[in-house]
Formats: C-alpha cells, sequence, structure tokens
C-alpha cells in the first residue's frame, strides 16, 4: 500500500505503515531513559512502523562512524520498527562528514539509512545549537546536494532576553522564557536562507500561530520552494493551562503554548499547511521530570498518537477538562482517516525520502475504547503526560 489510502472493514481499518518522522530513542548513551529496542516495542505497539531519530545522543551523531553505530544498533528491533537516523553537525567538519556520507559510493548502503540532516538553531536537549556559519554552510551543502534539512526553529537572542526578564521559578515560566516570537523570528530566518540556496526545509514541531503563517505564505509566493512542516501532538492537545495539572510532564522544546496557537495549529492540520505529524518522543526518567529546579524537556508520546487523531476522527475530543478546539468544530472541515495517512505516511515517506514498501500495514480497532495507564505504555521511561485520558481506536 504505497498510497495515503486506507481501507476498513466493520470497525477495522488498515493503514499503510505509518511513520514517525520525529523520534529521539536515546541510543548510544542515554539509554537509561530509553533504548531503541524498548521504544520500539512501544512504537509497534502503537501502530507505528518506521521512525526517524534524532542525532543528540552521547556521543552524538556527526561523523560517519556513529551514523554506521547507530544503523548496526538498530538490526535489534527491525522486527518491531524500521529506524531512520537524522545526521547532526555542530562543525565544518561534521558536513565534510555528511557530505562524504551522501557522495561516496562505499557509504550507498549506510545513506539508505539517512533521512537527512538536523540542525539545533537554539540549545535544547544535547546542546547541540549550531552556530551562524555552520547553519549557512549546511544550508548551501543540503541546497546543493539535495539533502532535507530539518530545523530545530528558536532563536537564541530572543531566549536569552526572555530568560533574563523572567528568572526560572516553577515550569509554568518555561513558555515564557522561550517564547513565541523566538520560533516565529527563527523560522522566518530559517525560510530566508532555505530560499537563498534553494533547500529542502522541513520546520521541526511547529508550535505557533505566526510560524505557521510564514510557512503558509511562503508556498504562496515561492510555490516551487521545498518548504515542509510538522506538528508534534502535544503542541495539538496540549496548552500552557496544562502546566497546573501535569507540572514538567508538559515541559518541553519548543514549550506548550496559549490556546490560540492550539487553535491555528489545528487549522493547519485540516487545511493541509501542516505536512506531517512528529511526535518528538522524547523520554526521560520521572526522577529527572520530578526535578523542580532543573527538569529536562522532553515526553514519550509514540504509543498514543495515532489513538489520540483517531479519537477526534471519531468526533470525541481526548483532553478530559480542556474544551474540544473551534477549529474541529467545523462541520466543513473534519480530520479523516485519510488525512491522518497523509501525515503520517505519504508525506513523511515523500520527504524524507523513506523506503516502506517492506513494511506491513497494520489495523486500527476503531470500536477499541481504552484508558492510557501509563505503567502499561511500552516505552521504558513508564510515564505519559496523557496518563488517564480515555481514547478511542487501538492498534491490532
Amino acid at each position: 500500500m504505497s498510497t495515503s489510502t486506507v481501507s476498513q472493514a466493520g470497525n477495522i481499518t488498515t493503514f499503510p505503515p505509518l511513520v514517525d518522522c520525529h523520534v529521539h530513542f536515546r541510543e548510544p548513551g542515554l539509554e537509561a531513559k530509553a533504548d531503541m529496542v524498548s521504544e520500539s516495542e512501544a512504537a509497534f505497539f502503537g501502530g507505528i512502523g518506521a521512525v526517524c531519530d534524532m542525532p543528540n545522543t552521547n556521543p552524538p551523531t556527526q561523523t560517519v562512524a556513529t551514523f554506521a553505530d547507530k544503523v548496526e544498533r538498530s538490526k535489534r528491533c527491525s522486527d518491531k520498527c524500521l529506524l531512520y537516523f537524522f545526521f547532526g553537525a555542530t562543525k565544518d567538519e561534521h558536513l565534510k562528514e555528511l557530505e562524504q556520507l551522501w557522495c561516496d559510493p562505499q557509504h550507498a548502503a549506510l545513506k539508505s539509512h539517512c533521512s537527512g540532516l538536523k540542525l539545533y538553531l537554539d540549545n535544547s536537549t544535547g546542546d547541540l545549537k549550531s552556530s551562524k556559519s555552520v547553519t549557512e554552510s549546511a544550508f548551501e551543502l543540503c541546497g546543493r546536494l539535495r539533502i532535507p534539512l530539518v530545523a530545530h526553529c528558536e532563536q537564541s537572542d530572543i531566549n536569552n532576553k526572555a530568560s533574563e526578564e523572567t528568572p526560572y521559578t516553577d515550569v509554568s515560566t518555561h513558555s515564557v522564557r522561550r517564547p513565541a516570537e523566538s520560533e516565529v523570528s527563527s523560522i522566518a530566518e530559517a525560510v530566508e536562507m532555505g530560499l537563498k540556496y534553494n533547500t529542502p526545509l522541513h520546520i521541526a514541531h511547529l508550535s505557533t500561530e505566526g510560524g505557521l503563517n510564514i510557512v503558509r505564505e511562503t508556498r504562496r509566493q515561492h510555490p516551487n520552494f521545498h518548504l515542509t512542516c510538522e506538528v508534534a501532538p502535544h503542541h495539538l492537545f496540549l496548552t500552557t493551562e496544562d502546566y497546573t495539572c501535569c507540572g514538567a510532564r508538559v515541559k518541553v522544546n519548543p514549550p506548550v503554548r496559549p490556546k490560540k496557537h492550539h487553535e491555528a495549529l489545528w487549522a493547519g492540520v485540516l487545511d493541509g499547511t501542516v505536512d506531517c505529524i512528529g511526535t518528538d518522543h522524547a523520554p526521560h526518567l520521572l526522577s529527572e521530570k520530578d526535578n523542580k529546579e532543573n527538569p529536562p524537556s522532553g515526553m514519550p508520546a509514540i504509543e498514543v498518537v495515532v489513538p489520540l487523531l483517531l479519537s477526534v476522527v471519531a468526533g470525541r475530543w481526548p483532553h478530559p477538562t480542556a474544551p474540544c478546539p473551534a477549529a474541529l468544530k467545523d462541520a466543513a472541515k473534519k480530520l479523516t482517516l485519510n488525512r491522518i495517512a497523509e501525515l503520517m505516511h505519504t508525506n513523511p515517506v515523500k520527504i524524507f525520502g523513506l523506503r516502506v514498501d517492506g513494511l506491513k500495514s497494520r489495523q486500527f480497532d476503531l470500536s477499541r475504547e481504552w484508558e492510557v495507564v501509563e505503567q502499561e505504555l511500552h516505552s521504558k521511561c513508564k510515564w505519559s503526560p496523557y496518563n488517564g485520558w480515555k481514547l478511542l481506536g487501538k492498534a491490532v
């Protein structure tokens, strides 16, 4: 099944192989939080057939050797999930390594596991922020070789100023210290550089109304420019109001936003501006999350993302306390099963050049109602910001 078409037989819906284009499986170096085997198990039980893993491991995936090591490690879980990997770069030497991986015939087999280059335009977990000179060189290289460039878009000057003005007192200040303007400014800068070098540019975990509008307007003005974006489930289902109930469990970079951004993102999912749903699945130990002074950013989601979306398809807003977004109440624009397949199969396969034809299609029982019980999930960290949520639809 190579298109976004789904098939239905009674309560059972069959999807083409679903892809999570943004995960952190934490291996090597951070296996206390997660590893490829445990998170592939979680992916399997979530109905996900392939993932694209990020480079901020220990050591970071910034050389051909570290990339080859990840590919070798992934063979242990190929029966559960197919793993692709992003390359990372903070130095010109890393870009030379990527060019070698991409162009040297002896690395052709390795290259087939590479989904592109990931750049951090401000620090996040792993502190892999790219300098301005390396960033420009990366855009040039990816434009020249047609390598997908995925950008974590936050503007460090804006974040630094906001952090100085608002000291960290509790987790709710996190969204103030990394404001929406930071992402919007960074997306604008990335788009400008992408246009300069004709780089295939993909905006990771877009979280703001302004950022979405830049993507929409850039496509209108430059229809031949390859610009795509993804949204994470936490930016669709959670807002700053969830700090009250969930605390650091919902601390993430870029942070959850006030409701107006959440509303705009749903509109973007429904009108086609959003290309992919990628979870940014990022497990941490719960003991780390409970650290009130400096809890890390990130949360697991790979096992629940499809049921969250299937609940919306069924007309059930799954958040136990927050109201349903207005965008989902528009009878003329509904989330459909085929749209989920576009967001998690057709589009990521095309954007990142993934080969998933050999993967089995997955079936979901749309009549299955279930409650998220974090200890029953398969991710090694054994916690979830969606604990207690009642969802509809389960992989079978």
